[in-house]
């Protein structure tokens, strides 16, 4: 087991990152169970407000920094890039190996910070709630010094991504040819690159102020909440488009496949747009600060510049349609996925244009608005992505697939329960209650209680994709003598030099 957990190999790597991310996601899964489970009864159910707090800080940070990072930069960029772009591995193997340990290392740092008093500060950890007058535990310590190895296995894997996707594209002649999920996490890569660094700055100065009596961020020496602030959500803003951008090649990709067409449309456009989506999202950070007394210039700039990455975004949205229009079957699971996908990350779009108007965002500021907005973009955008590329290449990593009435039904179930679950939140939001809050007046008890019952559903739509999954494993045997061998071709990767790839056949499960 140790032997092969040493493995440098990319696609054993990009195995045991999907393994350990979706274990973790389905703990920050239960974690938002136990949270809509308080919410819906009325009310306290769990008894220890600390503890909900707790679980709020626990889900968001599990979801983020062990889920969604880890499976689209260290499963699917460790298993697709050097099958895309023609090589036989990543650049750097060792360093591969070791940017994925730091991950259940970080992660079994985490979970013990969970079991020790103290914590539940939120996961923007905002002094002076997280410095040590108001949350002296060690418990806060764990979770930062956790943070700081899940940064450092990032950048080290980022740091892969960049030099191995570069080097390949110069060594093999032009990057018009690359493909555009690997654009995508290159582009991601870059603002890891970018923005991980001044997290990790913030984060070692809360814990000089924690430990070592200094006064970045504590008023009361003369330090800036407020520079704390900007610190993070330097990092934090880009960090939806680090998540968000692995998706938009994972989709691009696909529906290139379901048409049955060279390229997406307008795909050189695309790249443009992911590139303007990573510059842009770099440079609108203050926008989550509206609320901290901003002058009337700034506060025009950053609604003004939040507006602008609509139109990026809205390039991308429609070349999928051109993409899709006259020559996609809607018989298959995937191009359910992907219309959903689309119809998710629109609503959400649309509302992050809405609440980029200062005015609007001052009212909203830390209501269920927002809550709803960026689960719209993440919880719909980058979860159903995520089902798109593991319904897809699942075949591929594995070598059989699940069937097809088991994919549809699946999301079915669970694009009901997720709109069930979210949408209800912006009427919470304009109803005006705070999010992280344990209680709230008998008036919202109707809306919270159809989001609760929205995240019971989504319950069942996550067991079946499990049973789905024991039963396809459970059969494999039998599939590898009875099933349909499948070809590279299947999965796009037709331009790959062939003496690189070392594909075998594979089975799909039907």
């Amino acid at each position: 087991m140790l032997r092969s957990l040493m493995s440098t190999n990319h696609k054993d790597i990009g195995l045991y990152y999907f393994i350990v991310s979706l274990w973790s996601g389905l703990v920050g899964f239960g974690l938002s169970l136990l949270i809509r489970l308080e919410l819906g009864s009325g009310g306290l159910l769990i008894g220890d407000e600390h503890l909900y707090n707790v679980l709020v800080t626990s889900h968001a940070i599990m979801m983020v920094f062990f889920l969604v990072m880890p499976l689209f930069m260290g499963g699917f960029g460790n298993w697709m890039i050097p099958v895309m772009v023609g090589c036989s591995d990543m650049l750097f193997p060792r360093l591969n190996n070791l940017s994925f340990l730091l991950v259940p290392m970080s992660l079994l740092l985490f979970l013990a910070s969970m079991y020790l008093e103290g914590g539940g500060g939120g996961w923007t950890m905002y002094p002076p709630l997280i410095l040590g007058s108001y949350s002296p535990s060690i418990s806060v310590d764990m979770m930062v010094l956790s943070l700081h190895m899940a940064g450092l296995s990032s950048l080290l894997g980022s740091i892969n991504i960049i030099l191995t996707s570069v080097l390949v594209s110069v060594l093999h002649g032009s990057s018009e040819s690359t493909p555009l999920l690997v654009w995508s996490l290159l582009i991601t890569a870059g603002l890891v690159v970018l923005t991980v660094p001044v997290l990790a700055a913030a984060l070692t100065m809360i814990l000089l102020d924690r430990n070592f009596m200094t006064s970045f961020f504590d008023p009361v020496g003369g330090g800036s909440p407020v520079l704390y602030q900007h610190l993070f959500w330097f990092f934090g803003h880009p960090e939806v488009y680090i998540l968000i951008l692995p998706g938009f090649g994972m989709i691009s990709h696909i529906v290139i496949e379901m048409g049955g067409k060279f390229e997406v449309f307008g795909c050189l456009g695309m790249v443009y747009a992911m590139v303007s989506i990573g510059a842009l999202g770099s440079l609108v950070w203050a926008h989550h600060m509206f609320t901290v007394g901003m002058d009337i210039d700034t506060r025009a700039y950053f609604s003004a510049a939040s507006m602008t990455i609509a139109v990026p975004t809205g390039i991308k949205v429609f070349s999928w349609l051109a993409s899709m229009y006259g020559s996609v079957s809607w018989k298959s699971s995937s191009s359910l996925w992907v219309m959903g996908f689309i119809l998710m990350f629109l609503i959400g779009g649309l509302t992050g244009v809405i609440i980029s108007n200062s005015s609007l965002d001052t009212m909203f500021h830390d209501t269920y608005y927002i809550v709803a907005h960026f689960h719209y973009v993440l919880s719909m955008g980058v979860v159903f992505s995520m089902f798109v590329g593991l319904n897809y290449w699942m075949p591929l990593v594995v070598g059989f697939g699940m069937p097809e009435r088991v994919l549809k039904m699946h999301f079915y179930f669970t694009f009901i329960s997720v709109n069930l679950i979210f949408f209800p939140q912006f009427f919470l939001g304009a109803l005006g209650m705070p999010r992280r809050y344990i209680d709230y007046p008998d008036s919202m008890m109707f809306w919270n209680s159809v989001s609760s019952f929205g995240s019971l559903l989504s319950l069942v739509s996550v067991l079946m994709y499990m049973i789905g999954l024991f039963y396809m494993f459970s059969e494999c045997r039998g599939v590898m003598f009875s099933g349909k061998v499948v070809s590279s071709m299947e999965w796009g990767i037709s331009t790959v030099w062939s003496h690189h790839t070392n594909l075998e056949g594979v089975v799909i499960y039907s």
